[in-house]
């Protein structure tokens, strides 16, 4: 199976594609970033995501995508930007008819390093171990996504995303509880 994995983001979209075969061997694909400047408008930068990741659809044909799961954050504006490349990725995958798995940070971190709280250089390094590369993909965007394509593959693939009704891991299962939490709290104020 092919994976695409998106690290969302609205100045650099990360993007990682993997394949995935027997014995969860993974082969490196495709590694790169979709950029976008600053200083252009909003719906300019969003629709450059949009065709940019549109364009490794088509060219890859992945059987699933990976996307990493977007968190609060102190900086709002980060983390809106985030959401709406997150939310772009989502639509995209969907309008192919593709499964997507939606990990966290610290899962696709367990997955990798087998330590939740990895720094990125370790992610970097064992992504390049994984994969038998000679360097850590560049820039850290890159090499994230293809550690949420990796970790998704290894995780049960798109067979145990819950968007496809799969058995879920402990840390999507204690998000979900999360997010049924703050709703109920939503609801009764």
């Amino acid at each position: 199976m092919r994976i695409l994995g998106i690290d969302p983001g609205l100045t650099r979209c990360g993007v990682g594609v993997v394949d995935v075969g027997a014995g969860r061997r993974v082969r490196f694909v495709h590694a790169g970033v979709i950029r976008t400047p600053a200083t252009d408008p909003l719906e300019a930068r969003l629709l450059a995501v949009s065709r940019g990741v549109a364009d490794l659809l088509a060219e890859f044909e992945p059987g699933a995508v990976a996307v990493e799961r977007v968190f609060a954050q102190h900086n709002l504006r980060t983390v809106m930007g985030t959401a709406q490349a997150s939310g772009i990725a989502l639509a995209a995958a969907a309008a192919h008819g593709l499964p997507v798995g939606l990990h966290t940070p610290s899962e696709v971190k367990a997955a990798i390093t087998g330590y939740g709280s990895a720094e990125k250089l370790q992610v970097g390094t064992m992504v390049k171990r994984i994969l038998g590369l000679d360097d850590i993909p560049k820039p850290a965007d890159a090499a994230d996504a293809l550690a949420l394509a990796i970790c998704h593959a290894w995780r049960g693939g798109a067979d145990a995303a819950p968007s496809a009704g799969g058995a879920m891991t402990p840390a999507q299962l204690a998000w979900r509880a999360a997010e049924k939490s703050a709703a109920k709290r939503r609801v009764a104020s």
